[in-house]
């Protein structure tokens, strides 16, 4: 049976597809970015990805699998409908093809890409070779997916829309939890629901002090994420030395601190929470002054989160900082558009700008490269960021 993904370009989507493709499913998608880094990756692996106006699902479509940011007026899905077909959330296609498995959840306002990598990582070097799927590329991996054969799996799980209920996890771990698409009391209700019922080990980084765990990746942030990683890998058997062994020749996560250059960072941070560690711990690392380069990744979520902002990023700057914040990124659709990056940066004191694109926020930068010790690039959605910090590097360095 062909599955068709409807914006198979978005991070979530792509590894499912690669997930589905692995596990012998048929794979096609559709998306209004066809030229994205991610749709590329897919296109190599012999998936079709077709134009997001419907030309995708035909009557050979076994069903068509979305995710919460496709509208219902989405032609792809008018025409599903108009030959019976399927429409599946992307959080219970997921969790279908991995019910065969014993599957650790990951989830968590922040770190649950991370922490899947890690944990993924680690059971791996034990010998266990999970089958993983994750919220973000890893190295090493095939984009986000690691196809393995073993009893588990492992997976991040979104609680953006709240879908973490399509799952029955054997295991699971919750990072933290902050407000970010709800109010903190919502999210804890979420991942409460999330855990209820779980029959194997739960790590829960809101009821335990998790510690911290050496690993080769930098920031307070990552060592307590790598004491979550080894705590649920002790918990299925690992040996714990052997855990903190792949901690140290754990690569990282694409997008996650990636370094580009020798000054170029490049991060997924979008909220407060992971801003603030973002700015931390490059800050640490350069105390004569870094460049960020910023993204809000939607208009509903700096709207709700512009009071939050404001307060991270004053905590955040130092006299020696700047902060470059580019326009909301835009996705289509009826999203209402009523604030922009120009109301977050009239509330920031210190150096903090809008720049109209990629282009000008280059030329600002190549201006000044002798007066900061590293640039970071960060932001959620945009498939052009880690392009942008690969042209930033090129111009600064």
């Amino acid at each position: 049976m062909k599955r068709h993904l409807i914006g198979i370009g978005g991070v979530g989507m792509s590894a499912l597809a690669v997930a589905l493709l692995r596990r012998g499913e048929e794979v096609s998608g559709s998306d209004r970015n066809l030229t994205s880094p991610n749709v590329r990756f897919l296109e190599s692996l012999g998936i079709k990805v077709f134009p997001d106006d419907g030309s995708g699902v035909d009557d050979s479509t076994g069903e068509v699998i979305v995710s919460t940011a496709i509208e219902e007026t989405n032609k792809g899905i008018a025409k599903a409908l108009s030959f019976g077909i399927p429409v599946t959330h992307r959080a219970k296609a997921l969790s279908q093809l991995l019910s065969d498995k014993k599957l650790i959840g990951v989830a968590g306002t922040c770190g649950k890409s991370t922490v899947t990598a890690m944990l993924g990582h680690i059971l791996s070097e034990c010998g266990m070779d999970p089958f993983c799927v994750n919220g973000a590329n890893v190295p090493g991996w095939e984009g986000a997916v690691r196809s393995g054969a073993g009893e588990y799996a492992v997976a991040e799980i979104d609680e953006s829309d709240k879908s973490l209920v399509a799952f029955s996890p054997y295991a699971a771990v919750i990072t933290n939890s902050s407000s970010d698409h709800y109010s903190k009391e919502e999210m804890d209700e979420v991942f409460d629901a999330f855990v209820s019922g779980v029959p194997g080990p739960i790590v829960d980084g809101r009821r335990e002090a998790l510690g911290e765990e050496t690993t080769s990746i930098p920031g307070y942030h990552n060592r307590v994420n790598a004491a979550a990683a080894l705590r649920m890998a002790v918990s299925l058997g690992c040996d714990k030395e052997a855990a903190r062994a792949a901690l140290i020749s754990f690569r990282g996560v694409e997008r996650r601190l990636q370094k580009v250059g020798a000054r170029v960072f490049d991060d997924y941070a979008h909220n407060p929470e992971k801003l603030r560690a973002m700015w931390e711990t490059v800050s640490e690392m350069y105390p004569q002054g870094i460049c960020v380069i910023w993204r809000p990744h939607g208009y509903g979520p700096l709207r709700k989160m512009m009071d939050d902002l404001k307060d991270a990023f004053s905590k955040c700057m130092r006299p020696s900082d700047a902060l470059l914040v580019l326009p909301v990124y835009d996705a289509g659709g009826t999203a209402d558009r009523s604030v922009n990056s120009a109301d977050l940066v009239k509330l920031l004191e210190g150096e903090a700008l809008t720049v109209e694109g990629f282009d000008e926020a280059i030329e600002w930068c190549r201006a000044r490269k002798y007066r900061f010790g590293a640039f970071v690039t960060c932001g959620a959605r945009d498939p052009d960021l880690p392009s942008f910090a690969l042209r930033l590097s090129q111009a600064v360095e």
